[in-house]
């Protein structure tokens, strides 16, 4: 599967970078548990002061669509 089927399909109506909030939703988890992914390093992120940012890339990768 290449990164344009994956790119349009499963999370596509989501920006290409995303906040801890849409991260839960996406997982369908709870924003405590999303807190513990970033910070044990499980899912790739970018933190900008307290706000992290994830790359839609990442949770694809995350969830084992994309290598």
């Amino acid at each position: 599967m290449d990164n344009n089927t994956v790119n349009n399909g499963i999370f596509s109506n989501y920006p290409d970078v995303v906040d801890v909030e849409q991260l839960s939703v996406m997982l369908g988890i709870s924003t405590k548990t999303a807190y513990k992914l970033l910070q044990d390093g499980s899912i790739q992120h970018i933190k900008i002061g307290r706000t992290y940012k994830i790359p839609k890339i990442n949770v694809l990768r995350f969830i084992g669509l994309c290598a």
